[in-house]
């Protein structure tokens, strides 16, 4: 099977927001404002501006978004931003500032503010447009009045950036669901929408079950008499009505800003101030207890399928099985300083690197031999869900009991539904936990670290 491996315009709000704190804050510098701490005031305003952003919503534009849905967003961002920016006076109790300064500053970063989101605004439609760049692949599953006003909005407002391919009727005799999923991988699909009213729920479970196990995002086209338990997403395109399944916190700009910066520093704190003293240390037990090298590298999947190197301690003899056996209860490839290792967790903290070079996250699904996850992607059913955020050191399936060897699908199973939450339920808060649990389960050692 070919899973989709690439996003969309992941970095373009991420470059927004920091061009408007790049502007926010050099532009103290050419107002009188009369401040006794420019850093402590630029580190207020940034934080501020951060808050009232996500609290706004103010970077999510869609490609779908009208200048009418833009225009509420600019006044209540630089509504609230006035009023925290005046509040710097009372707060850290600065008499002595200038609020005639203070308000020019207000109104020349309120325009620039405003005249860069119009114009990326613009440009960005005129991009899709003109050049037909930043676009998706789409193909439509039903035939109504629904589907053929979506259609038309896709060959119509190209500036959207959707490139609609196939419609497949489930109203045609020799409709086939398994043909839309083999043209959907042949031809590169990037989103699947499809009518509710027009398909069983058998059908409806079976593309669910596709689009999670390949990557695939699956929007629905509601027919307003069935409502689905799962999180939604409640979009309009034009007047049409878009459902949108599996809404991944993670992935929201201030949440991946927030877990990438406790990625940072945890790692940056482990390989300080544990790693650089620990590791001569175990180097030199490895290398007088059996010859190898001190790491072992071995390549996993991670986020989009995507392959990379995971380290560890060696805490094996060289074999040629070690990328296709995992370890077993009473493995003789163990050595015995590895058996101490693995039994505390030692061996995986070399993964801390894998974090800080951003190929992994300090909590997340556990990432796979490259072998076992090609065998469990067929077998176990949206084990592919995984691979929608970064894997982790630990996570909350290995707190949970389900860590280390799998003995039966049952192991892999279970693992999977505590991943999927993870990944539907996440929060700072929870990381923490984990990492806190992950400790406490270290020290009092766990039957299954072997």
């Amino acid at each position: 099977m070919k899973y989709k491996k690439g996003r969309y315009s992941g970095l373009i709000k991420p470059i927004f927001g920091l061009i408007d704190l790049l502007v926010i804050n050099t532009a103290v510098l050419f107002f009188e404002i009369n401040l006794n701490n420019v850093f402590t005031f630029t580190l207020y305003i940034s934080s501020v501006w951060i808050i009232i952003a996500i609290k706004n919503e103010f970077y999510e534009v869609q490609r779908h978004t009208r200048v009418i849905q833009i225009i509420p967003l600019l006044v209540r961002q630089m509504f609230f931003f006035a009023i925290v920016l005046y509040a710097f006076i009372g707060v850290f109790k600065q008499p002595n500032m200038s609020r005639l300064a203070l308000g020019e500053y207000f109104l020349w970063v309120s325009l620039f503010v405003i005249a860069f989101k119009l114009i990326t605004f613009f440009l960005l439609k005129k991009y899709r447009t003109i050049l037909s760049g930043n676009y998706r692949n789409v193909i439509v599953i039903g035939s109504n009045e629904k589907t053929r006003q979506l259609i038309n909005t896709f060959n119509t407002r190209l500036d959207y950036g959707y490139k609609f391919r196939a419609q497949f009727s489930s109203k045609d005799e020799y409709f086939n669901l398994d043909e839309c999923f083999n043209y959907i991988i042949e031809n590169s699909i990037d989103e699947i929408y499809f009518s509710v009213s027009e398909l069983t729920n058998r059908q409806i479970n079976h593309l669910v079950d596709f689009a999670d196990n390949n990557l695939r995002e699956l929007k629905f086209i509601p027919d307003n008499k069935d409502i689905y338990s799962k999180k939604l997403k409640y979009e309009y395109y034009e007047f049409i009505p878009i459902l949108s399944m599996r809404v991944i916190p993670i992935q929201e700009p201030f949440s991946k800003f927030a877990k990438r910066l406790f990625d940072i520093l945890f790692s940056v704190f482990i390989i300080v101030f544990v790693l650089s003293w620990l590791t001569p240390l175990l180097a030199i037990i490895i290398k007088l207890e059996s010859k190898g090298p001190v790491f072992f590298k071995q390549s996993r999947n991670g986020f989009n399928y995507n392959e990379f190197d995971c380290y560890k301690f060696r805490s094996m003899k060289p074999n040629e099985n070690s990328h296709l056996n995992q370890a077993t209860k009473g493995d003789l490839r163990i050595t015995k300083v590895g058996a101490f290792i693995r039994k505390t967790s030692i061996d995986e903290l070399p993964q801390f690197f894998n974090v800080l070079f951003g190929d992994m996250s300090v909590v997340g699904p556990r990432p796979h031999m490259v072998s076992h996850t090609n065998l469990y992607a067929q077998r176990i059913d949206k084990f592919m869900v995984r691979h929608f955020v970064k894997p982790g050191i630990t996570g909350l399936a290995q707190i949970s009991g389900f860590r280390g060897e799998v003995e039966t699908d049952k192991d892999i199973i279970n693992r999977v539904k505590y991943d999927i939450f993870y990944i539907e339920n996440w929060s700072l808060l929870l990381d923490l936990k984990i990492v806190f649990q992950t400790f406490l389960n270290a020290l009092k050692g766990e039957d299954k670290a072997y």
